[in-house]
This record gives structure tokens, C-alpha cells and sequence, in this order.
């Protein structure tokens, strides 16, 4: 027996067949936006695994492989959700879990993003000097306040989708040193609160890598600090996947920084649940990925497959937008109008029937 075990060994050597391929490991930021689902379960929503077992949403993410959840911050917004106590109590859940936080902060009441970024209204009439003391103290406030309920952000936004700046018009884009002193001023309330905390300068348009070299550079200039480039990317509305990866790999190693997708998604059905038109309604919104559970989660593989091939390893991974944003009557987009629907549910991770698609294994999954 000695004999033939010898011999097969030689046999091999012999052959020189090589050593069976080592799994890469999943994408470090496995991550889902959650900032909706504080309201959704207030309103009757409702999320189960697979199986159809009924259960706490986070924990089916969590048992799915999801690592990371974000959760937007808004200053007072008119239904009181996305507030500070509301972030906190989903945070605090998350943490408990073992999931990582990032914290998003919009600096307004309602949405910020490309087209809009309108101050608070308790800070609409504040001096520059003011606002960017109010900056500071709101955040540190709310990450503060996370720290010692023992959730403490592992990523931190100073803003969010700030392609044309914050806070309009003292942030606004032909206002450089106006915008680089409110968003210093974010950063340094994250660093004071933890060191280790990882701030996230975040733009949209994630295929756009003209706007990306210009806003970077600009951002090198007049001195703005920040640790993480998160990009948004929708495959309907941002370009290519090959203008994305393009983009992707050129700010990475031009600016030296890893790279995070902030936001993504795709949806997995065409049909509405709430009556709300729904914001992506196409058959197949993107070439070659249709509509259905499985187009999205092929979708999914494909950014990780993107991500995963940064240089020098500076691809973290992503966050996939409003995961658990389902049809919930009273859930809408209007913080402000109850009466709302949301034109989202058909990009969820959770079907008609409330189960867990098969996109968010992918998502989990991290590759």
C-alpha cells in the first residue's frame, strides 16, 4: 500500500497538475440601505426569508450574508423618520447582529442629491461661520450619540450625492472654498467622535468620469479631506457598465483612495404594487438584464465582478439602495404627503409576496 501511495504521488508530481483554484474571498462591503424600513415596520410592513418564514428584516439580511447597512440622516424631517432617534434604534439593532454601519447625512429635511440641496430649515437663515458650526455639531451629535449606545459608524457620508456641492448656495459648486469648509467641518466632527471612523465623499453618476476627475481635482485643491470615493450607480440612468468600471478603476488609482458603490439597484419585476408608477418599468432596463429575480441578481454579480477588479485592491464593495423598501401603504416618498407611494418596490430585495429574492443572496454573497 506504502508502494502505491508512493507511486501515485510521483505520477502527479509527474503531470504537474495544478493545485486545485482557492476561492477569492467575498467583497469586504456587502452592503444594503435600510433607511426606509424604521417606517415600513411602523406601517404593517412585513419581510420573510426564502422559505417564507416570517422574520426581522435585518436578520434575513444578515443570514443572507449582508455585512454593512446605511442609513440616511435627515436634520427634521416632517414625518420624524430618518431622524436621529430613529437612526439610532435601527443602528442599534444592526450592531447587535454584528452588521457594520455606514451613517449618510443629507444636511436638510428631505432629500438631497444632484438636483437639490436645500439647507434645513433651522439653518436657512445662519451666517457662513454658523452653518459650518452647525454642521459640526450636528454630526457630531448624531455619531456621538451612536457611539455610546455602542454604535459606533464604521463610514460616515459628509453629504450626499454631492455632485453640485452641499448646503446651496454657501456649498455650492462655483463656491469651492465655501463648500471645502463644510464639509472639513464634517469631517473633522467624524474624526473627533472616532478616529477610526471612515469618512465617504459621495457623488452620483457613477459613470461619468469626467465629472469625477474635475470634481476630485477641485477637491484636492482647496484642501478637502476624506478617506473612501462612494460612487452611485444605476445601470439605467448612469451610462455603461463599461464606462462604470472605466471610472471606477481610473479614481481609484489616480486619487489613491479605495472606492465603495453607495448606491446601487435593478429591478426584478415590471409590475407596481402600491398604484405609485414605478421610477424603472422597462422589460429590461439595461442590455442583457431583464426584469425579473434573475436579471437582478445577475446584475448584482456583475458589479462585484467590476468592484472585485479595482487595482491594487482598492474596491470595497457596495451598498444596494432601499433594500427592504417594499410596497407598504403609508411608506411613501413624501416625508411630508402621507399620502405618497413609493415608485421603488419593484427594485427591493423582497418580492410581492415579502420574500427574500434571490438577489439578496447574491448580495450577500459578495461575488
Amino acid at each position: 500500500m506504502k508502494r502505491t501511495l508512493v507511486a501515485v504521488t510521483a505520477t502527479l508530481a509527474l503531470l504537474a497538475l495544478p493545485a486545485p483554484a482557492q476561492a477569492q474571498p467575498p467583497a469586504p462591503v456587502r452592503g444594503a440601505d435600510v433607511s426606509s424600513l424604521a417606517k415600513s415596520e411602523a406601517h404593517g410592513g412585513v419581510y420573510r426569508d426564502a422559505s417564507g418564514r416570517r422574520g426581522d428584516a435585518l436578520r434575513i439580511m444578515r443570514d443572507a450574508g449582508v455585512n454593512h447597512v446605511r442609513l440616511k440622516v435627515w436634520v427634521n424631517p416632517a414625518d420624524g423618520y430618518n431622524d436621529k432617534a430613529h437612526v439610532v434604534a435601527v443602528a442599534k439593532r444592526a450592531k447587535a447582529l454584528g452588521m457594520k454601519l455606514l451613517v449618510d447625512f443629507h444636511y436638510s429635511d428631505s432629500w438631497a442629491d444632484p438636483g437639490k440641496q436645500n439647507k434645513p430649515a433651522a439653518w436657512a437663515a445662519l451666517p457662513y461661520d454658523q452653518l459650518k458650526q452647525a454642521v459640526y455639531d450636528h454630526t457630531f451629535d448624531v455619531l456621538n450619540t451612536l457611539r455610546r449606545q455602542g454604535a459606533t459608524a464604521d463610514l460616515v457620508q459628509i453629504g450626499n450625492e454631492l455632485n453640485g456641492g452641499l448646503l446651496w448656495p454657501d456649498g455650492q459648486w462655483d463656491a469651492w472654498p465655501g463648500m471645502a469648509g463644510l464639509l472639513n467641518a464634517g469631517y473633522d466632527a467624524v474624526k473627533a467622535v472616532s478616529r477610526h471612523t471612515k469618512v465617504v465623499i459621495h457623488l452620483a453618476d457613477g459613470g461619468d468620469n469626467g465629472l469625477y476627475r474635475w470634481w476630485f481635482d477641485n477637491a484636492a485643491t482647496h484642501g478637502i479631506r476624506y478617506d473612501v470615493i462612494g460612487l452611485s450607480y444605476y445601470p439605467y440612468w448612469h451610462g455603461t457598465l463599461e464606462a462604470f468600471q472605466y471610472n471606477l478603476n481610473d479614481v481609484a488609482t489616480r486619487y489613491g483612495k479605495p472606492v465603495v458603490v453607495a448606491e446601487t439597484g435593478y429591478p426584478f419585476t415590471t409590475a407596481d404594487k402600491d398604484g405609485w408608477a414605478n421610477l424603472v418599468y422597462a422589460a429590461e432596463p439595461y442590455p442583457g438584464y431583464p426584469a425579473t429575480p434573475q436579471g437582478q441578481a445577475a446584475f448584482l454579480a456583475k458589479m462585484y465582478e467590476i468592484v472585485r477588479a479595482v487595482p491594487n485592491g482598492l474596491g470595497l464593495g457596495l451598498f444596494y439602495w432601499e433594500a427592504t423598501w417594499t410596497g407598504v401603504p403609508g411608506n411613501g416618498w413624501d416625508p411630508a404627503d402621507p399620502s405618497s407611494g413609493n415608485a421603488w418596490e419593484n427594485q427591493a430585495l423582497f418580492d410581492y409576496a415579502d420574500r427574500a429574492l434571490t438577489g439578496l443572496r447574491t448580495l450577500g454573497a459578495g461575488r
